[in-house]
């Protein structure tokens, strides 16, 4: 039994290398699939393979056009998809057309599929944004044909359902939360050590197109609002990166602006899924920008504030009641104080705040869980 999987991997993005970690531990301990028997489609091959025992082949083929590319693409990875009894495509946020290519570059996947008789599901997927017709005409194309479709929020369905997808979605947890942590957060007296994460909001390194003001005011309000946070709550500070080397940049660049630099260290390595877990336990809150920063926190039992730069942040806050917990960007740059305020908040029942992350981690796990049935009906039936 030859599986592949399809996803936004190879990129040195350890939060989503922790979904392709957990669907690989899925499908060997649920299903007992082999490393040996699993292909990755990556934008890194060589890395995929080396980092996780399996076999991997290129993502896409780039030429000069994104139709000669999907083309190109087609025509080189169509044989290898025959060779597959069954695709999993996800997960991860590529239900979107942000940044031109997701819609049609995984929709192609589908076709390669469909056309080849193989079967697979839409695996966990975050949907949006979604505002070209032809992104929307894909996706659509793309679920309609798929086995099963599952996504990681209830506002990814929403979304998908709005958009004309006339099928059954259902929602389950992020692989992610299929990795098991090597240790979670113990109990503490209070929030003495905080870890954050930031991403290049609006930084071309990573954003479909530069803004240097917008930026710039956000770099200069995450500097401004941990100062406050190291002022007023006497706290210690961990910057740490779920993207490398792009997010340890912008570390440095809100590292410079800061006044207290002595209550702050920055880990500039390039984590993997594992490790990242492990500092998140180190700490007694994460403030996260990066989703799977907020989901691998979780994952450790640690209390999680979140900076929602995308809407799947704030989705997955308020999908799980934590919606008090989480800070727009754009309050973020407007108050200086912001995040200070809600660490505040947070202690006035530090103890309810550390049961209710153990009870959070447990209750994704369980969701995580659910959605290994998505693969097959019956899970007594092994592929």
């Amino acid at each position: 039994m030859r599986i592949g999987i399809v996803g936004n991997y190879g990129n040195n993005n350890n939060g989503d290398e922790a979904i392709l970690a957990g669907i690989i531990v899925q499908l060997e301990e649920f299903y007992n699939i082999p490393k040996k028997n699993i292909v990755v489609f990556s934008n890194n091959p060589p890395q995929t393979s080396n980092r996780f025992g399996v076999s991997s082949s290129p993502l896409y083929y780039k030429r000069s056009s994104a139709i000669l590319t999907f083309m190109e693409t087609m025509k080189i990875n169509s044989p290898l998809i025959r060779e597959l009894d069954f695709l999993i495509i996800g997960g991860g946020g590529i239900l979107m057309d942000f940044y031109n290519r997701e819609a049609q570059l995984f929709g192609s996947y589908g076709m390669m599929a469909k056309r080849a008789k193989v079967p697979y599901i839409i695996y966990s997927c975050g949907a949006g944004p979604l505002n070209s017709t032809m992104g929307k005409w894909f996706i659509r194309h793309l679920l309609s044909n798929a086995a099963s479709v599952s996504v990681r929020d209830p506002k990814s369905r929403q979304l998908l359902k709005a958009i004309g997808v006339k099928r059954e979605i259902e929602v389950v947890g992020d692989p992610s939360f299929a990795l098991v942590p090597v240790r979670t957060k113990a109990p503490t007296p209070g929030i003495k050590k905080i870890g954050v994460t930031v991403v290049p909001y609006y930084n071309l390194a990573y954003w479909p197109e530069a803004d240097h003001i917008k930026y710039d005011n956000y770099v200069q309000s995450m500097a401004t609002n941990l100062d406050a946070l190291i002022e007023n709550q006497d706290v210690e500070v961990t910057l740490f990166s779920t993207k490398y080397p792009h997010d340890v940049d912008v570390t440095e660049d809100v590292f410079k602006r800061m006044v207290h630099q002595e209550k702050v260290s920055i880990n500039r390595d390039n984590l993997t899924p594992q490790e990242l877990i492990e500092i998140s336990a180190e700490q007694d809150l994460v403030i996260g920008t990066r989703l799977h920063s907020v989901y691998l926190a979780v994952n450790a039992e640690t209390p999680v504030v979140a900076i929602a730069y995308h809407h799947k942040v704030r989705d997955f806050m308020e999908m799980v009641e934590l919606g008090d917990n989480c800070v727009r960007i754009e309050d973020l740059i407007k108050d200086d104080t912001i995040l200070s305020k809600k660490i505040d908040n947070i202690k006035l029942d530090w103890q309810g705040t550390n049961d209710k992350a153990v009870e959070l981690a447990a209750m994704m796990k369980a969701k995580t869980k659910l959605g290994m049935t998505q693969f097959i009906p019956d899970p007594e039936e092994k592929l």
